[in-house]
């Protein structure tokens, strides 16, 4: 039974594992979480369901060295975060001429939504709220971004 299963979720990952509308290029994900089994559920999305490379941090420190070491195409980043919140990454992001550029998603728990003006000063593209589901995430990406 547990084969059929696997078989049958296998498959299933298989067929859907290029969102429509990704335009052929390997797409490059930096994810920014603190908490392990987001950062893991949100990367294995991206990498399953969009079938994007995905690199991770647990620190808005750990992803600003990332992403100037490897450039993502865009940043999924978590906005209460333990000595550099979101918003503090945002703005080193932004300042850093080799990173200003790159796309940002915001991950927010439900009940922290922060002011959408200061989103479109930040430069933020997409604000996704926890909890969400795994291919409504991977499609509010693919479509924000025009993949």
């Amino acid at each position: 039974m547990r084969d059929t299963i696997s078989k049958k979720r296998s498959e299933w990952i298989v067929q859907n594992s290029k969102v429509k509308g990704v335009k052929g290029a390997v797409r490059r994900v930096l994810v920014v979480d603190d908490e392990p089994t987001i950062r893991e559920v949100v990367a294995l999305c991206l990498q399953l369901l969009g079938g994007w490379d995905v690199l991770t941090a647990v620190s808005g420190r750990e992803a600003l060295n990332l992403a100037n070491a490897e450039p993502p195409d865009v940043i999924v980043l978590d906005v209460m975060m333990p000595e550099m919140d979101g918003f503090a990454f945002l703005q080193h992001l932004r300042a850093d001429p080799a990173t200003q550029q790159i796309p940002v998603v915001l991950l927010t728990a439900n009940n922290y939504l922060p002011n959408s003006d200061q989103f479109a000063q930040l430069g933020v593209m997409l604000t996704i709220a926890k909890p969400f589901h795994s291919v409504d995430l991977v499609q509010q990406i693919a479509q924000t971004m025009d993949w």
